[in-house]
């Protein structure tokens, strides 16, 4: 006896099918899963065995083999489950299915016969779409997640008893429907933390709200207590909202990561994800043994990844850096398989200025030696900071600051700039599919998009003589003054956007590096 169902599987952020074939022999008593499975998919025949005895469901002693196709793919996960139930019950004749040639089926299952949720959902919903399959049978705490692709009828079930009824066609439960346009305007962009509530600083948010803009990265350096961490984590309320796109895009790295928030089917808010230093640099870039798994700066696309206190990390793991940050993707290569995930983030990152922390402090005498500096500065490699577009100084705050009861500029008013700017990028890019904002460009778009007159030309070939620029840093200024010309409304670079770019290359300044 023979029976066949449908599902899925995922990498990286993309879904392929896989055809369950179950045969039932008149043999030895055995139950075997082939198709290259890992632990967790082997792992099914107790689960799927408990849940039909549950259900009520016996049978004599037989060969169970189930096969995953195609069987050259490893397949992970356990939300294989609930289609291997349905098709053991179809060849041992127990129920009479329905056509289920359109139907997918995801879903772990408890030992009572409750489908408990599964990861991925939105990416396998995705490819169902592309792949003409009309049904889709998902856990109910999935159902929201799957119904926001529409053109496929998303079912929700509670238990494996609901999936038999559906699939048998007992039941009256109609498609699951998700207005995802309504849940998208619906969401709420409101944060609880202000740009009002930093005291001071006035020319380090005027730098967060050039990198907002542009999409530029940015490194703070300042002493202890100066607000360096408040600022990061304050830069999100001033970045511009998600397009539908881009929400999409991040919904699905975030359903395959298991990160959705339960009752939430759509990331609405750009990411923020801030790990420790002492993070390793697969866990940073994505891999693992095996199974490959997505890092934080993809789970970042879109958003903002921060690290706090840089030089505390590895100095490999800094260094895995630099090609995502060129790139705006990591491609991991594996024996079996090569995963290529998407990773286009800010990266915001601060640091003291020494050890102690009060290098250069009018306030507190530093007790580190020029050699300490230098050392400290250096676990910041070259090749990494020529990638940091901005770097920006932040001040111990001014105690009339502290006291002051005014409250500063709102997050709102300044996303309300930043949202202006980049709406003038996306008509400059609009005819460039690869270009979303100005950090985006390359040295050749650069002569196409950044047109500096006579005199911003003149200050900027000063700067580089003067500071020993790279190239690298050269189109870096370039790139943070095309972003502070567009939040003047202006075509044409002038040079006080040039002087104002230049002042953001504080790592270059003979300052540190004496």
């Amino acid at each position: 006896m023979y029976a066949k169902t449908h599902s899925a599987s995922v990498v990286g952020i993309g879904a392929f099918p896989v055809e369950i074939e179950v045969t039932i022999e008149t043999a030895l008593p055995a139950f075997q899963i082939v198709g290259l499975p890992d632990n967790s998919v082997r792992e099914s025949r107790e689960r799927v065995v408990a849940a039909l005895h549950h259900a009520g469901y016996d049978w004599q002693p037989r060969r169970i083999i189930v096969n995953l196709a195609p069987a050259d793919v490893r397949k992970e996960g356990s939300a294989f489950d609930l289609p291997i139930a349905i098709g053991m019950l179809q060849a041992m004749g127990l129920i009479e299915a329905k056509d289920l040639d359109d139907t997918a089926f995801l879903g772990e299952l408890a030992f009572d016969g409750v489908v408990r949720p599964a990861h991925g959902v939105l990416p396998v919903a995705m490819m169902l779409h592309k792949r003409g399959v009309k049904r889709l049978i998902v856990p109910q705490k999935n159902v929201d997640e799957g119904a926001i692709v529409h053109g496929v009828h998303v079912f929700g079930v509670q238990s494996l008893d609901e999936a038999i009824e559906l699939v048998t066609g007992n039941s009256a439960q109609e498609p699951h429907t998700l207005d995802i346009d309504a849940v998208f305007a619906a969401a709420s962009s409101r944060h609880t933390t202000d740009m009002k509530d930093v005291k001071g600083q006035l020319g380090v948010k005027r730098a967060l709200e050039v990198a907002a803009a542009g999409g530029h990265n940015l490194i703070m350096v300042g002493p202890p207590g100066a607000g360096k961490t408040m600022l990061a984590k304050r830069l999100a309320t001033i970045l511009p909202p998600l397009s539908l796109a881009e929400a999409l895009e991040t919904t699905t790295i975030h359903s395959v990561a298991g990160l959705l928030p339960p009752g939430q089917p759509l990331v609405t808010q750009r990411p923020f994800r801030a790990p420790h230093h002492t993070i390793s640099d697969a866990a940073l870039v994505g891999g693992g043994v095996g199974v490959v798994r997505a890092g934080e700066i993809t789970l970042a696309h879109h958003g903002v990844l921060f690290l706090d206190e840089v030089p505390e990390f590895q100095r490999n793991v800094l260094e895995v850096l630099r090609q995502p940050l060129e790139e705006h993707r990591i491609r991991l290569s594996r024996t079996r398989m090569t995963v290529e995930y998407p990773a286009n983030f800010m990266l915001v990152s601060s640091m003291n200025p020494c050890p102690c922390g009060n290098f250069g402090s009018m306030r507190r005498e530093c007790r580190c030696t020029p050699q300490d500096v230098q050392r400290y500065m250096s676990k910041i490699s070259g090749p990494l900071l020529d990638r940091i577009d901005i770097h920006v100084d932040v001040p111990a705050v001014n105690v009339n600051d502290l006291v002051q009861l005014e409250p500063g500029e709102s997050s709102r008013s300044i996303r309300e700039r930043v949202i202006e700017s980049r709406r003038i990028q996306n008509e400059r890019f609009a005819a460039h599919a690869h270009l979303y904002k100005n950090a985006d460009m390359s040295t050749k778009d650069l002569e196409v998009f950044c047109d500096l007159n006579a005199q911003a030309k003149q200050a900027l070939s000063v700067a580089m003589n003067k500071l020993h620029l790279s190239a690298r840093a050269y189109d870096r200024i370039i790139k943070v003054s095309r972003t502070i010309a567009d939040l003047a409304s202006s075509q044409e670079i002038n040079e006080h956007h040039v002087n104002e770019a230049i002042q953001y290359r504080n790592l270059d300044r003979p300052y540190w590096n004496a």
